[in-house]
């Protein structure tokens, strides 16, 4: 239930969101626009599912390696 409650909290939604966005950026600005539009829709889908957006942010930190 801890879980559940961190992960739906406002602070933490706002935190993911940020963040998604944040990569969007980076990823816009080397280049990469598919890569920032597939994120930009997944950051305004993070608010609501706030495990969406952490899952994408590993999958672009490995892709980044």
């Amino acid at each position: 239930m801890v879980l559940k409650q961190l992960l739906g909290s406002r602070a933490t939604r706002s935190l993911t969101v940020v963040s998604v966005l944040v990569e969007a950026k980076r990823a816009f600005e080397g280049g990469k626009r598919v890569r920032a539009v597939a994120l930009i829709a997944i950051a305004a889908l993070a608010w609501k599912w706030t495990v969406l957006g952490m899952a994408a942010q590993g999958v672009v930190k490995l892709l980044r390696r």
